[in-house]
């Protein structure tokens, strides 16, 4: 769980990962016992591995943002992500670190983009911190606390983990169709 949450906020090829569900799962999993640690425990290395995978992620485009924009499009990487997250992060500023926890594809490229644009380190480091706290508290919590009010949860995973593929996909279909909209209006 560690690597993956590491892995999908700090490395770029790591956008696919399944951060929100893995989050969710984990505490419903840890309140039905079925996996057997703290929920602190649990909470607080979900929280730090999402800290030191933003980190990466800062380090990395603040060492290689040039080079970033001359690179071709392959399989783990395109050239729209760090678009995405440089419109995300033009609008919402360093409430993006915050907000863009919560957004597959932003949530692994908005520190990226924070190093590229090289976004004061104490400022990301702050946002850094608050968005990974609130991330992996709601998630993880909301699992928990769900889990032990209705154990039966557990029995129907794939459901679970169905209706959070599509309720974290809707904003981004939103903003896809919307900005489709508009390119369509004025061109």
């Amino acid at each position: 769980m560690l690597i993956v949450v590491f892995a999908e906020t700090g490395l770029f090829f790591g956008f696919f990962l399944p951060g929100d569900y893995l989050l969710f799962m984990a505490g419903l999993l840890c309140s039905s016992g079925m996996i057997d640690i703290s929920p602190v425990i649990l909470v607080i290395s979900l929280i730090i591995a999402g800290v030191l995978g933003n980190f990466t992620g800062y380090w990395f485009g603040y060492r290689t943002g040039p080079v970033l924009f001359n690179r071709h499009d392959s399989f783990f990487f395109k050239k729209r992500y760090i678009v995405v997250a440089e419109e995300f992060y033009a609008r919402y500023g360093g409430m993006a670190l915050i907000l863009g926890r919560f957004f597959p594809i932003i949530r692994t490229f908005a520190p990226i983009f924070a190093g590229v644009v090289k976004v004061d380190l104490k400022k990301f480091t702050l946002y850094n911190i608050i968005g990974s706290v609130a991330w992996v508290s709601i998630f993880t919590l909301s699992g928990f606390f769900l889990g032990r009010k209705y154990p039966q949860l557990k029995d129907n995973l794939e459901y679970i983990v169905l209706g959070m593929i599509i309720v974290t996909t809707i904003p981004l279909l939103v903003a896809f169709f919307k900005k489709r909209s508009v390119n369509e209006r004025t061109g």
